[in-house]
């Protein structure tokens, strides 16, 4: 049974690294989730789907734990198998609309942006819960995407009412620039995930990400 506390989208937004060993995974996600993550997605696309659904089962009762939503990047079916709190899907992953009819009103729907205020609009009618706009900034994990001008999201804020995550790029150096620039959450991989080579290092980094938005 999900136990969703919120359907906020807002603060840290912790996206899993490509971690091949599970058990690696599991101990920087409870890391993260330690210095105050406020919502989990599991990526990871070197993964097959046998370990992607072992490793996204693994980490849904950290979640529950914490009381952090858990998201599934891309897959419907594998949300609904695991009764995850809801999916992030790309402008490549299906309809919307289709993906809030099979998820049902009660599960997180994400929609990735990109730079598009056309895409969020659509989004949000189809009833979305968060719109992602990305990359931010010169992304590792992406290095060929779509650059977002930060000015984005104060468009965006006129005509949705749905929250906005800023993805791409984002380290503690500049995350503060997307929280003034209107963002409502910052979704970060690798300047958390490989903050240092101690589990205490990725903890604390969580914490100064969090921290950015106490001002905001």
């Amino acid at each position: 049974m999900t136990v969703l506390t919120s359907r906020k989208i807002q603060g840290l937004y912790a996206v899993t690294p490509d971690e091949q060993d599970t058990e690696v995974l599991l101990a920087k996600v409870e890391a993260a989730l330690r210095g105050g993550v406020s919502v989990v997605q599991y990526r990871n696309k070197r993964a097959d789907h046998k370990l992607q659904t072992q490793q996204a089962r693994a980490i849904l009762p950290l979640c529950r734990q914490y009381r952090v939503p858990f998201i599934i990047n891309d897959s419907i079916k594998l949300c609904l198998t695991l009764d995850a709190d809801g999916v992030h899907l790309g402008a490549d992953d299906g309809n919307l609309a289709q993906a809030r009819s099979r998820l049902g009103p009660h599960k997180i729907l994400g929609a990735s942006c990109y730079n598009r205020l056309d895409l969020a609009l659509a989004a949000a009618d189809a009833g979305a819960d968060y719109a992602a706009f990305g990359a931010c900034f010169a992304s590792g994990t992406k290095p060929n995407a779509p650059v977002a001008a930060l000015n984005l999201f104060a468009e965006a804020k006129r005509l949705v009412r749905i929250p906005l995550v800023a993805i791409g790029g984002i380290t503690l150096e500049n995350a503060a620039q997307a929280a003034e620039a209107g963002a409502d959450a910052i979704a970060v991989i690798g300047a958390l995930f490989n903050a240092g080579n101690h589990d205490e290092s990725i903890t604390q980094a969580a914490r100064d990400f969090s921290r950015v938005f106490d001002m905001y």
